[in-house]
């Protein structure tokens, strides 16, 4: 890692949900909180918890030097199609197995809640 760079995962119990487009995406009492240095606290999901039959895997994938290989889904919503709208680390690097199994939203293209309170962006 890059020297004062951190990534800390910490279970949470919080009543996570998100929505698009008033659909429910995803619901859980299992999440994980991820704190990124420069980057705003992410909310990543067991799979489990989420609406897969609501996405579509895409072909694009980013890397990250923190997490490791991304792979990213989209939603089709009411007839709209919401490109990249999830994200996750099928295989993450070792520092950050925890998140394995796990999906993140964008909180800017999608509705995140927790316990009942809008997540920042």
């Amino acid at each position: 890692m890059t020297s004062g760079h951190t990534v800390t995962i910490t279970p949470s119990d919080a009543h996570v949900e998100v929505r698009l487009d008033g659909e429910l995406l995803a619901t859980s009492d299992h999440a994980l909180r991820l704190d990124e240095t420069g980057l705003p606290a992410r909310w990543y999901v067991p799979q489990a918890d989420v609406r897969m039959d609501l996405l579509r895997a895409t072909s694009f994938h980013t890397t990250c030097p923190f997490k490791g290989e991304a792979s990213y889904w989209s939603a089709d919503i009411g007839g709209t199609s919401h490109d990249g709208i999830v994200w996750a680390y099928e295989s993450p690097i070792p520092a950050a197995a925890d998140i394995a199994g796990f999906l993140s939203f964008y909180p800017d293209r999608t509705q995140i809640t927790v316990d009942g309170e809008p997540a920042p962006a």
